[in-house]
């Protein structure tokens, strides 16, 4: 299918990562997928086993290697879209919310190397595919990004309000070179990574219930569209209306 547009996709192993992979497969897109593990076998798509790249985004010399990679695969075609949703929330003994007094330079550098540096490496080095295609990023944000939280570390907030910055810059930079920029900053989404206590937050949410996670997905994939094409440098909620 010569016509057959191309997604890359970090994050790709679990909660909205993996929802984006099947609604994009079932919109008739080719998904590229990266994440910090090997392929799992039990994930159900196609071609996730050939379509798979291993790599570090923390690390410059796996990522240069990731990028060669991919416009190895990629050949002659272009990069229809980059979704950047691979991120690292570290926390401290049983669970507990990594504050700014319990963070270490150490947590720092490697929250910010994966949630903020990955994706601006990611659109600066594969620009010249993105520009091609007349591609779409999608940056994967947090409501915890305009909003202290009661789970999420202060070095996760941080970098995730950066990551709406970094979303605006590219987007102007950007978008006279064809290549549109959104943010998605989705609430509280029902994945297996929830913190306990997470449940009984349904009480602020107006919908009274948590997020699913190919409910982000299928705006991801809005963004990603034609039907989106004089959207760029917005940042779209979703989270139930949760804005108390």
């Amino acid at each position: 299918m010569t016509d057959q547009k191309t997604l890359l996709l970090t994050g790709a192993s679990r909660g909205i990562g993996h929802a984006t992979v099947k609604v994009f497969q079932a919109a008739g897109w080719r998904v590229l997928t990266v994440s910090r593990t090997a392929f799992d076998s039990r994930c159900p798509w196609h071609a996730g086993s050939t379509d798979h790249f291993q790599g570090d985004l923390a690390d410059a010399e796996a990522r240069a290697d990731l990028v060669a990679r991919v416009r190895e695969t990629l050949g002659d075609s272009g990069l229809h879209a980059i979704v950047n949703n691979a991120g690292i929330s570290p926390k401290g003994e049983g669970g507990a919310r990594l504050g700014i007094a319990e963070s270490s330079d150490e947590v720092w550098q490697q929250v910010l190397s994966v949630n903020l540096l990955g994706p601006a490496a990611l659109m600066r080095d594969l620009l010249p595919e993105l520009e091609q295609a007349r591609g779409a990023v999608v940056n994967v944000g947090s409501i915890v990004g305009k909003r202290v939280h009661p789970y999420a570390g202060a070095a996760y907030a941080c970098s995730k309000a950066a990551l709406d910055a970094l979303t605006r810059e590219a987007a102007a930079e950007l978008g006279p070179r064809g290549v549109r920029v959104n943010l998605v900053t989705p609430g509280e989404i029902e994945t297996e990574i929830l913190s306990p206590g997470t449940e009984e937050m349904t009480d602020i949410i107006p919908l009274r219930r948590l997020g699913k996670p190919d409910e982000v997905a299928r705006v991801v994939l809005f963004l990603c569209s034609e039907q989106a094409s004089y959207v760029n440098g917005a940042s779209v909620d979703v989270n139930g209306g949760q804005h108390a």
